[in-house]
């Protein structure tokens, strides 16, 4: 509706989260140095999840009041706090939390309670209502910048995922035994060129783009929950029920939303290794040569049939 020149888009919102668990205390756990970034890490991939971006929600603070745990949360565009919305209102971030903390932690389970506010208003009372929720978030401006925890926090997540995959690639022989011949170069350098092996030719492996994500959801049609399956073997954010949960909670959004989020939710977990060559693997595994094809660029058009 405004002109693209016109001031961004800026509002605030508090989730409340509880665990309905009396042993499993969320401002206990973050308030632990050892478990903080274990917390951290699974509120960020969660928010993350629930509008498709690592940068569609910032985190300005987490407060702990028992026995709730505050997350005071800021949004820059409109569209990203309307996916917030649909998530929170669908269920789809309480159960994306729940999963995420769950591998973080190592606990079998951790159910959740949810409440969402903005200023006096609860969002709860009117989430059918998204464009007033919207309107409460956007009358709320953020009152504080980024807490300086949060930003420690995001660096030691960073750090975190590149250190796993240092080590990871260090193994990558036994890891990528398991996906298609694939071989890494110079195991010296901290992310060495890993060649893989498709039709014959030798392909550079790369991290996946959005742009093969956005081909993924286009083209899998059907077939998106076999791929899950296969990737599924070595990504644990994809164990059951995490595939048939995908496909109840994005039922009414069709196939292309179903595959995204299967997608997004192996991206986020793996980072760094979630490459091009796991994903062509999976789907050579599935007979989806063509969309293989597509991803690698062999394709001159976008004709596939």
């Amino acid at each position: 509706k405004m002109a693209g020149s016109s001031a961004p888009w800026i509002g605030s919102a508090y989730l409340f989260l509880q665990s309905t668990c009396k042993t499993v205390v969320l401002p206990s756990l973050y308030e632990s140095s050892q478990k903080k970034p274990s917390v951290f890490k699974a509120l960020k991939l969660a928010l993350a999840d629930s509008t498709g971006s690592v940068n569609g929600v910032d985190m300005l603070k987490v407060h702990c009041s028992h026995p709730h745990l505050i997350i005071q949360l800021k949004f820059c565009k409109q569209e990203n706090c309307r996916r917030f919305l649909q998530s929170y209102r669908e269920g789809a971030l309480q159960a994306s939390l729940q999963n995420h903390l769950q591998l973080s932690l190592a606990m079998t389970t951790v159910p959740l309670e949810m409440e969402l506010k903005a200023g006096n208003e609860h969002l709860d009372n009117m989430l059918k209502d998204e464009d007033r929720c919207l309107e409460c978030i956007y009358r709320e401006k953020p009152d504080r910048l980024r807490d300086e925890e949060i930003t420690e926090l995001e660096e030691c997540l960073k750090s975190l995922i590149l250190h796993q995959n240092i080590n990871n690639n260090m193994t990558a022989k036994e890891c990528t035994s398991l996906n298609s011949p694939s071989r890494p170069s110079q195991g010296s350098s901290p992310s060495p060129q890993v060649t893989f092996l498709f039709q014959g030719q030798q392909f550079a492996n790369r991290m996946l783009t959005p742009d093969d994500h956005q081909k993924f959801a286009k083209l899998v049609s059907k077939k998106w929950k076999q791929v899950g399956r296969s990737l599924q073997r070595n990504c644990r954010a994809l164990r059951d029920p995490v595939i048939d949960n995908l496909a109840l909670e994005y039922d009414r959004e069709g196939l292309y939303e179903q595959a995204y989020q299967l997608l997004l939710r192996f991206i986020q977990s793996e980072g760094k290794k979630a490459t091009i060559a796991r994903l062509i693997a999976a789907l050579e595994e599935n007979g989806l040569t063509s969309l293989a094809e597509e991803l690698l660029g062999l394709h001159s058009n976008e004709d596939s049939s």
